[in-house]
């Protein structure tokens, strides 16, 4: 890490765009030194493992694997790497998941032109940068009625259109069991169906149009 006065930054985001907006705002800042970008998880590892920055802007939706996923792996060798989400996912499940994976801030796009700076200034001093909005989500979340990776995974079938007897088969397991799993969401969620509790879930964060299932389904 760098002990001098220049902040060194990776940025990680699929979108050209996102990029170099970016790099637009570090750019007024003299303190502030842009010194890579990478597209995707893999080349995010293989450039923070090649330049060691001071601070990390990490989109929590890559092409090829989560921002929180790419977060684990670099923090693996490097515990102190300091990382902050810039995403548009503001559902509390997204939030808690990132803090608890080491995030040291958590920044939703659109306030990237208001408060990145500042983010960035207080994460490499060691202080942790979670806005109001931010923290308001998560005033509800009680973690110890959070879905299993097993109800994730039928409720992101369900949401795919599978009933329960083809989400048994997608799993290998029976209808009966998928009964209770969803039974289980339900309440977890406070939900008076299955439609309901894929509002819920898309809403929260916990799982997303975008996610493996739905992409097996969609082309399957």
């Amino acid at each position: 890490m760098n002990s001098g006065s220049t902040i060194r930054i990776l940025t990680v985001d699929d979108h050209e765009l996102v990029r170099k907006g970016i790099a637009a705002i570090l750019a007024t800042e003299p303190d502030l030194e842009l010194i890579a970008e990478a597209d995707c998880g893999i080349e995010a590892t293989q450039l923070f493992h090649r330049y060691k920055p001071d601070v990390t802007l990490m989109d929590l939706r890559l092409p090829d694997q989560s921002g929180i996923e790419t977060a684990r792996q670099i923090r693996r060798n490097f515990p102190e790497a300091r990382v902050i989400a810039l995403t548009s996912y503001d559902g509390d499940q997204d939030i808690y998941q990132a803090l608890e994976c080491g995030f040291r801030g958590y920044l939703l796009k659109e306030m990237v032109h208001t408060e990145i700076i500042r983010a960035i200034r207080l994460v490499h001093s060691g202080k942790r940068y979670i806005p109001f909005e931010v923290s308001q989500q998560l005033s509800g979340f009680f973690p110890e009625v959070a879905l299993t990776p097993r109800e994730v995974e039928v409720l992101t079938l369900i949401a795919g259109g599978l009933g329960n007897k083809e989400v048994g088969g997608v799993l290998g397991t029976a209808s009966g069991t998928v009964k209770a799993h969803v039974q289980s969401i339900l309440s977890k969620l406070g939900a008076k169906d299955r439609t309901h509790a894929v509002t819920i879930a898309l809403r929260r964060g916990i799982i997303h149009l975008h996610s493996p299932g739905l992409s097996s389904i969609a082309n399957g």
